[in-house]
């Protein structure tokens, strides 16, 4: 079964950078569009980026674009998200995710019910 597991949640300073890391097992990665996603205390889980199978695609939240990366290396099985310009609103639970998106490699979707396979989620505080 997939297994997905999330590292590098940090306290950080705000205009700080950090590089979140999720290492992919149990099937065949490339086959899977990832996702990342975030939860602040009392709100509901947000979309943050997603990356196709292919790598081809890309997506991003409109509160993290131009400040946030996400990228995937298909022989190490792993998604990254690399973000700068931090803000204290990107204070979070992280969560990792994949959505089996078989041959449609170059598809990443940016709603929560798509994804099959979550991480246990990694935290993120930015302070001021």
């Amino acid at each position: 079964q997939v297994q997905l597991v999330e590292f590098g949640g940090a306290l950080v300073q705000a205009g700080g950078s950090l590089r979140l890391s999720c290492s992919f097992s149990g099937s065949s990665f490339s086959l899977y569009a990832m996702g990342w996603f975030r939860q602040a205390p009392g709100k509901e889980r947000e979309f943050v980026a997603a990356i196709s199978g292919s790598a081809g695609t890309t997506k991003y939240g409109d509160s993290v674009k131009g400040r946030f990366t996400i990228s995937r290396d298909n022989v190490k099985d792993t998604v990254y998200l690399q973000m700068n310009s931090l803000k204290p609103e990107d204070t979070g639970v992280y969560y990792c995710a994949a959505d089996q998106t078989y041959h449609w490699m170059d598809y990443a979707g940016d709603s929560k019910a798509e994804y099959e396979h979550w991480g246990q989620g990694t935290q993120v505080t930015v302070f001021s």
